[in-house]
């Protein structure tokens, strides 16, 4: 049988538990508190943190940044253009025409001379 002091601090432990549960609003779970300070900032009205009249200064990333990101998006259009048919109804259609060619039911549509 557990001592009457453990059986003491055992509750009283789980009644802080529940009373702090019981304060949260629809959870049960207890709420956990770390430290450090809140990670908010307030706004300032100004956009990208540039005041009225001054002139915005580039970073240094931001050039190769842009122009690395167009570059991909016009290589990637351009490969996506040029790529290869490789569905299996343009390879069945073509097949199909090649046997009826080879069967003599269908003419040969560029006939060598």
């Amino acid at each position: 049988m557990p001592s009457p002091t453990l059986l003491r601090a055992s509750a009283g432990a789980l009644g802080c538990a529940a009373q702090l549960a019981s304060r949260r609003a629809f959870t049960t779970t207890v709420a956990v508190r770390g430290g450090g300070a809140p990670h908010y900032d307030p706004p300032s009205g100004w956009l990208f943190g540039v005041r009225p009249g001054e002139e915005y200064k580039k970073e240094g990333w931001e050039g190769p940044f842009f122009y690395g990101i167009c570059g991909s998006f016009v290589v990637a259009t351009i490969a996506y253009a040029f790529k290869p048919d490789t569905s299996i109804q343009t390879w069945a259609l073509e097949e199909a025409r090649r046997r009826l060619e080879a069967e003599g039911i269908l003419e040969d549509p560029h006939p060598e001379k």
